[in-house]
């Protein structure tokens, strides 16, 4: 079946059935993510109820970071039901994360959404969750709570990968620093970011290497730079090239593109919702001061692209 979104708390409505709850950014819906949802599935079949994720939109560090500081996310919204709805949850509740929303207090968030509204029979969470206004909320408040109104709290436990914590920020970080074998690890799939093909200003088509321009529709990127990458979603082919993740400095550019220069590729694609997996990294963004130096630096992208895939066997010279 396929998941059910609840977008806002004014679409939810009350479930005497209840459901198992676990709650979460979730970003990234990596490695210890999906034992989480894997413990979430188990004891929502045993209590026969559904299992539900609640999310927040913006995320809450986004919303409380200053423009300027906003954090990179590893998945947008959309991204991450698809993800969900691969470790076959039942269902989504989307909050939007507000001034209204962070005034509850912890009391109020228990009382009103987990009891009222969704009727938990079972919450899981890490035993380093805080919630409410004054963060006051913590894993042995929510025992209390779960005493008082009767649902079981379940500590998650921590996942590791060669005793390291499994996170997104560690992901992130890898992510940041060109280590895309060990976000590979810990997401357990190398990093795609997923988009719809749009009309761009044309410039890779004047330097000889015309590319699909996607909307990445997030505010901060965790990939800035030079890839090598593969592209799915077309002619259910796997589709070979090099993409730029960034601003654009040579031509003075300001706003954040991901620009895919597709081999052997000439079709329009234009409106096709695509996704691009991050291989390996080959430099960071520079400036240029006039567009045949960057044509040059794009040609020995390219090149150092291909020798990278006949190296894998992907391409033949």
């Amino acid at each position: 079946m396929p998941i059910k979104v609840i977008r806002g708390l004014h679409n939810l409505k009350p479930n005497i059935n209840g459901c198992v709850l676990t709650i979460g950014n979730f970003d990234g819906v990596h490695l210890g993510h999906q034992t989480i949802l894997k413990k979430l599935t188990d004891r929502a079949r045993e209590l026969s109820v559904p299992a539900c994720v609640m999310i927040f939109e913006p995320q809450p560090a986004e919303f409380f970071a200053k423009v300027s500081t906003i954090p990179s996310r590893l998945m947008r919204w959309s991204e991450k039901i698809t993800a969900l709805q691969s470790s076959h949850i039942d269902q989504v509740l989307i909050v939007r994360f507000n001034k209204k929303f962070s005034s509850l207090s912890a009391e109020e968030f228990v009382k009103q959404i987990l009891v009222d509204k969704l009727h938990v029979k079972a919450v899981l969470i890490g035993d380093d969750f805080r919630f409410g206004s004054q963060r006051d909320g913590d894993f042995d408040f929510l025992k209390k709570m779960g005493m008082l109104y009767h649902f079981s709290v379940e500590d998650t436990k921590s996942i590791t990968h060669e005793n390291a914590r499994i996170s997104s920020t560690i992901i992130r970080n890898a992510l940041a620093s060109g280590d895309h074998v060990l976000a590979e690890k810990l997401l357990g799939h190398p990093y795609k970011m997923t988009g719809r093909v749009v009309h761009g200003d044309q410039l890779g088509r004047v330097l000889g290497f015309p590319t699909a321009n996607i909307l990445l529709k997030r505010a901060a990127s965790p990939v800035h730079g030079i890839y090598v990458v593969r592209v799915y979603g077309i002619d259910n082919k796997t589709l070979l090239g090099v993409a730029n993740v960034g601003t654009r400095p040579a031509v003075n550019g300001t706003r954040m593109l991901l620009e895919v220069y597709l081999f052997n590729f000439s079709k329009d694609i234009y409106g096709r919702r695509v996704s691009v997996e991050f291989s390996h990294k080959l430099r960071d963004e520079e400036y240029y001061e006039n567009l045949e130096l960057l044509k040059n630096q794009i040609t020995i992208d390219v090149e150092q692209a291909r020798q990278y895939f006949i190296k894998t066997g992907e391409l033949h010279e």
